[in-house]
């Protein structure tokens, strides 16, 4: 059994909670046990779930991994001390705001022989499980993702390009490895709205575009036109509901890496994407910025 401390009761720390105490029968996640829950608010206990101070929990003995589920700009100093204290890391994505924490990152947790899960759940959804479907085999001429929703508070969740950072990595995963080739964010502070485009190139000079834009009242939409030469494919096919959600999934993900039931191989190539996704993150805000 691995001991195991949720850090942040947001909307995905309670999941998470709600998770731990719940795990489906005979999967990876029996192997965790929920000690208790670090929170900056005085709650006491949730869901029947003792508080424990931040010290307590880089401390005891019976936490073995934390799931970070805060703010993206603590999300580096957090994994930063769970791995110096010993223990395993879940962290939301992105696991940093700078290319450069998150190598570093991953290096001590290396160095530490400690696993370090980040979770991407859009590629857990049924939506992109059908889109990846769909995509697979052809021969790809050009595309657009174009991602809408409400204002984010820069402050708290980084650049555009980090904090929407699961349309980089559905991009990088449908097509393999990017290179960004130019990049320009526009704004307008009053009105909260802002609009970032990203133009990257496969690895065969394939262009393809990301449009992440926000604004009061948007809704919450992705939007694809993906050209490949059999055909446009330009909406997302409903998906039915899986009997495993996308959170539980990675869950039981996280789970079988500490169990040693994932391959060294699945490990490299997982590493390889997320910090190449990270990078071109970095890019981006560097292209924005410049």
């Amino acid at each position: 059994m691995f001991g195991a401390v949720v850090v942040g009761i947001g909307i995905a720390g309670s999941v998470r909670v709600r998770d731990l105490l719940s795990p489906p029968q005979s999967s990876p996640s029996e192997s965790l046990k929920l000690q208790g829950f670090v929170s900056r608010r005085d709650l006491g206990e949730f869901n029947g779930v003792k508080q424990l101070s931040l010290e307590e929990a880089l401390q005891s003995n019976k936490v073995d991994a934390a799931f970070i589920c805060t703010d993206n700009k603590n999300h580096e100093q957090s994994i930063r001390r769970f791995l110096e204290a010993g223990k395993h890391v879940l962290v939301e994505y992105p696991m940093a705001l700078s290319a450069e924490a998150a190598h570093e990152l991953w290096q001590l947790a290396e160095q530490k022989g400690k696993v370090l899960h980040v979770e991407h759940i859009e590629l857990l959804t049924e939506e992109f499980k059908q889109l990846k479907r769909e995509v697979e085999g052809k021969e790809l001429v050009e595309g657009v993702l174009h991602f809408t929703g409400g204002p984010v508070d820069e402050q708290k969740f980084g650049f555009p390009s980090f904090s929407g950072i699961a349309r980089i990595t559905w991009l990088v995963d449908l097509f393999g490895s990017l290179s960004v080739k130019s990049a320009e964010k526009e704004e307008n502070e009053e009105e909260k709205y802002s609009k970032l485009t990203a133009h990257f190139t496969t690895a065969d000079n394939r262009p393809l575009t990301w449009i992440e834009e926000r604004a009061p009242g948007l809704k919450r939409d992705k939007k694809v036109k993906f050209t490949f030469k059999s055909g446009i494919l330009d909406t997302l096919s409903p998906a039915p509901r899986a009997s495993v959600g996308p959170f539980m999934q990675d869950q039981n993900l996280f789970a079988q890496k500490l169990l040693g039931q994932v391959s060294q191989e699945e490990l490299a190539v997982e590493k390889t994407r997320i910090l190449h996704c990270i990078d071109l993150a970095e890019k981006i805000k560097q292209y924005c910025q410049h």
